[in-house]
């Protein structure tokens, strides 16, 4: 009995390693509401090409004239941190279109996109001020580009998450079920006891 359930487990485990390291083939359904892998695969992608398309945005902002006109100094280091986070992003997007169920890899990138996306704001409101309101617009207009990308990323991560926990949660079921068995007084002793 107690090796029958170490199996069980065992292969509970296995099998949520598995799922969790290889792509589902066609075959397998996704739980409720979580999108299979070859449908996050292409948003991953476009998440990489709109934060790629950020980068020429932010080559045509000027902070250093900016700063020779009154401006704070953090602007051109903000500018330059906007760079190496949609860089940092693209290439993060890429990688996790190869294998996008890893949950801590996507919530990371998904807060390295969020703080661009503020940074940005910051970046967008010194262009209008220091440079002209139509740099201001189109480099708004690029980030605009990705909210609807941004907030289906979002919803698969917090999908992934609920399947994870439901997953872990039944493990435990199992592990605790298996173990309630091998604890539990051999039938034999019950039946002495009884004479």
């Amino acid at each position: 009995m107690l090796r029958v359930c170490a199996v069980a487990i065992l292969f509970a485990f296995q099998a949520f390693a598995q799922q969790s390291q290889t792509n589902p083939q066609p075959g397998y359904a996704a739980p409720a509401g979580l999108e299979n892998d070859w449908d996050v695969a292409p948003l991953l992608q476009e998440i990489a090409k709109q934060t790629d398309k950020l980068l020429p945005a932010l080559d045509k902002v000027d902070a250093r004239a900016w700063i020779n006109n009154g401006a704070s100094e953090t602007y051109a280091e903000q500018v330059q941190r906007c760079r190496d986070m949609a860089k940092n992003v693209g290439a993060a997007a890429r990688d996790l279109s190869q294998n996008p169920e890893q949950l801590a890899a996507l919530i990371n990138m998904f807060i390295r996109m969020e703080n661009l996306h503020v940074m940005l704001l910051s970046v967008e409101e010194g262009t209008r001020k220091y440079q002209t309101a139509a740099d201001a617009q189109a480099l708004a207009g690029v980030e605009a580009e990705g909210s609807a990308s941004r907030e289906r990323f979002q919803r698969y991560i917090i999908s992934l998450a609920a399947a994870r926990e439901q997953d872990l949660k039944t493990m435990d079921e199992e592990a605790q079920r298996c173990r309630g068995l091998v604890t539990a007084p051999p039938a034999s002793a019950k039946t002495i006891k009884k004479k």
